[in-house]
């Protein structure tokens, strides 16, 4: 219904010959129309969003250049869905504009992650990926590599496979006993190369005798043919990880590249730290 009066308004206003009785087609009516009332939908979220304590429907339709009926048909709708929220007579942002600006402010922290992982991937010469432990879960965040440097295909679901890349190897080292406990007892360990961790006591040994911020080196573990190396990362409570990974014959580079992107991380620290709470 509120479709049916939007176009109607929208007809007359536009109509040159009032007298007329102009044939009106979705082509030719509906789909302005629609876009018109996005366009004001879309200017009265931009000026609710400038009061923090929200503002009465006359100020924001004087602000969004509405009609004072348009602007409270509006509002209704963009009330109902969740878009804005009514509150002792102001308007104020509601849930649903702050999951689209949590999204946004998402977007832009892994753009960031993305231009300092594509820096080193350059300088260095090798894939390079960034990933943190969130919820119980292990979480690549973001790979820069090339087509002449490709990254390991994920053959093998990397949150269930921890035991067997050096990424998640690196990040259950920094996990406490129990914390480690609940991980395998979720994603209990299995044999992916002939050159795995075998059971889940072996695993617990390994990450015991690793340390907690020492950096981790696996070697066709995960994928035959490819050799890995992941480094520790602190920022608060959350346990991350950046790592590189080679081909099996150019195992000679991956050390001295580690210890490369090792001393040169605390210029990442601020971009990394920043973006682990996305």
């Amino acid at each position: 219904m509120a479709t049916v009066d939007a176009t109607h308004a929208d007809i007359s206003s536009n109509d040159p010959s009032p007298g007329a009785s102009p044939t009106v087609t979705a082509s030719t009516a509906v789909a302005p129309t629609l876009i018109g009332s996005v366009q004001r939908a879309m200017r009265l979220l931009e000026a609710a969003s400038a009061h923090q304590e929200g503002a009465p429907a006359k100020q924001l339709a004087r602000e969004a250049g509405l009609a004072l009926p348009t602007a409270y048909h509006l509002l209704r709708t963009l009330t109902h869905e969740g878009y804005l929220r009514r509150d002792k007579g102001v308007f104020v942002l509601g849930e649903a504009a702050e999951r689209l600006s949590a999204s946004g402010a998402q977007q832009n922290r892994r753009g960031m992650i993305g231009e300092a992982l594509a820096h080193w991937r350059d300088a260095i010469g090798v894939p390079v990926y960034f990933a943190v432990y969130r919820e119980g879960e292990i979480e690549v965040v973001a790979v820069a590599d090339t087509p002449g440097n490709p990254a390991v295909e994920e053959w093998a679901d990397f949150r269930e496979t921890g035991h067997a890349h050096a990424i998640g190897q690196c990040l259950l080292a920094q996990l406490d006993d129990e914390q480690r406990q609940d991980h395998i007892s979720r994603y209990p360990v299995q044999s992916i190369t002939r050159y795995s961790v075998r059971d889940d006591r072996s695993l617990m040994r390994r990450l015991d005798g690793m340390g907690r911020m020492k950096p981790v080196v696996e070697r066709q573990e995960y994928a035959l043919g490819t050799v890995c190396a992941a480094i520790p990362i602190t920022a608060g409570n959350t346990a991350a990880t950046m790592a590189i990974s080679v081909p099996s014959y150019q195992a000679d580079r991956l050390l001295p590249a580690a210890e490369r992107l090792q001393n040169e991380i605390g210029k990442l620290l601020g971009t990394l730290a920043f973006s682990i709470s996305i």
